[in-house]
């Protein structure tokens, strides 16, 4: 199997493999993902339990390649009325990476023209293509000399994890979210204390830090593509006692979690999807200004990924200033209490100096400079990558009065890499 991830974010995810997966089972990181030699059970493990991958990818046909007939023949290799009868529906997606190949889209076009003619000879019939919700979803990723094949278990991304209702909602995917807790070494464990996010907008990090806390798994109220396949009929015994036992796990929160906004109808956005994603009372929102917002316990993690937009001054402050005109800013944005996107920063900054003593804050930013802006030294910083924009998350840890660094490094996280 291949379970691909953000850029970035590969040794979290070995390590969450390593614990959904039984001992012994062998796992390594690759280039965006991690490789795992697994069965069907740690397969349908794996989609139930991975916060972090994107897909679970399942490998069924590899091979050297010059052009789109030998992908036909790599395609033929496979026995596909194992996988699905002329009833199920077909899609194949491409990736590739330094490809000679003029056209994936024709690539693509071969590889469902073998599974096509393998069926109809076989069984009389072919199956349909569905561009949307297909049955047997194919992956094919070709690369300068070789090519392999892949069937998609999970059907739907992993970051979609039944709950929300409005598609584009929030920049952050629940993938991400997910890898920033790991960086952070964050588990919702009773040692690990609280989890702020004063900016949370739709929810997504609260929420995945609440589910984490009350040991819920991220795809307990979803279905995936490996249901409908032939492969895995056998196997719905399995599947529900699996199911079964992580309902079971639920317990209450071991740690309280905190969010909230300075716009009241993101906090309410907030609201109803934790709710939707059965964590509601796991989950205290507050709507509140981030420059104003007490400390609301002794210690604690602070968790953000800075937000711009309207939402930052909901009564429509002035507009503010870019941060230099840099690749991947965001422009002519509006801060509450703050003249610029530097004066908010700055002003967070102080903020959580006089008010959060003893916690430790981690910021998700495109913006290289956001140690300065914030006239802090960071104790870490990890390379992520939000969809194709390159970000770090760096780790201020809160000293009265000071920006010092004073905590040991957490568990999980990057060695400081200041070249980074």
């Amino acid at each position: 199997m291949f379970l691909p991830c953000a850029a970035g974010v590969e040794p979290f995810l070995l390590a969450e493999c390593q614990r959904l997966l039984p001992a012994g089972t062998r796992a390594e990181t690759g280039r965006g993902g991690v490789y795992v030699e697994g069965t069907r059970q740690d397969a349908m493990a794996l989609n139930l339990g991975s916060r972090i991958a994107q897909r679970v990818l399942w490998e069924v046909a590899a091979g050297p390649y010059r052009d789109e007939r030998d992908l036909y023949d790599l395609a033929l290799q496979v026995d596909w009325t194992e996988w699905i009868s002329p009833r199920h529906t077909l899609r194949v997606d491409v990736s590739a990476h330094r490809s000679p190949l003029q056209s994936l889209q024709f690539a693509g076009l071969r590889v469902k023209d073998a599974v096509c003619d393998q069926m109809r000879h076989a069984a009389g019939a072919r199956p349909d293509v569905d561009t949307h919700h297909p049955d047997l979803a194919l992956v094919l990723h070709v690369g300068p000399e070789w090519a392999a094949l892949s069937v998609d278990l999970s059907g739907e991304a992993l970051f979609k994890r039944g709950w929300r209702e409005v598609k584009g909602e929030a920049p952050l995917k629940e993938t991400l979210a997910a890898a920033m807790l790991a960086a952070a070494g964050w588990q919702g464990r009773e040692e690990d204390g609280g989890l702020l996010d004063p900016c949370c907008g739709a929810g997504t990090i609260v929420i995945e830090a609440a589910q984490m806390a009350c040991g819920m798994a991220p795809g307990l109220h979803r279905r995936f593509a490996f249901e409908r396949l032939l492969p895995f009929a056998g196997l719905q015994a399995d599947w529900r006692q699996l199911k079964a036992a992580a309902q079971a796990a639920v317990h209450p929160p071991r740690v309280p979690v905190w969010g909230g906004d300075v716009s009241f109808r993101m906090t309410d956005f907030a609201s109803r999807n934790a709710e939707r994603a059965g964590v509601l009372n796991a989950i205290q929102f507050k709507t509140a200004d981030a420059l104003q917002r007490p400390a609301p316990a002794e210690r604690g993690t602070l968790m953000m990924n800075p937000p711009y937009g309207e939402r930052i001054a909901p009564k429509g402050s002035g507009q503010g200033q870019g941060l230099g005109g840099r690749r991947g800013e965001v422009q002519g944005e509006r801060f509450e209490g703050a003249a610029d996107a530097a004066d908010f920063y700055a002003r967070l900054a102080a903020h959580w100096k006089k008010g959060y003593a003893g916690w430790t804050a981690w910021v998700l930013t495109p913006e290289a400079k956001t140690p300065s802006l914030m006239r802090l030294k960071e104790s870490r910083r990890v390379p992520m990558w939000n969809g194709a924009i390159e970000c770090r998350m760096f780790r201020f840890d809160m000293v009265a009065g000071s920006a010092r660094s004073a905590a040991a490094p957490a568990p999980g996280a990057a060695p400081d890499a200041s070249a980074a």
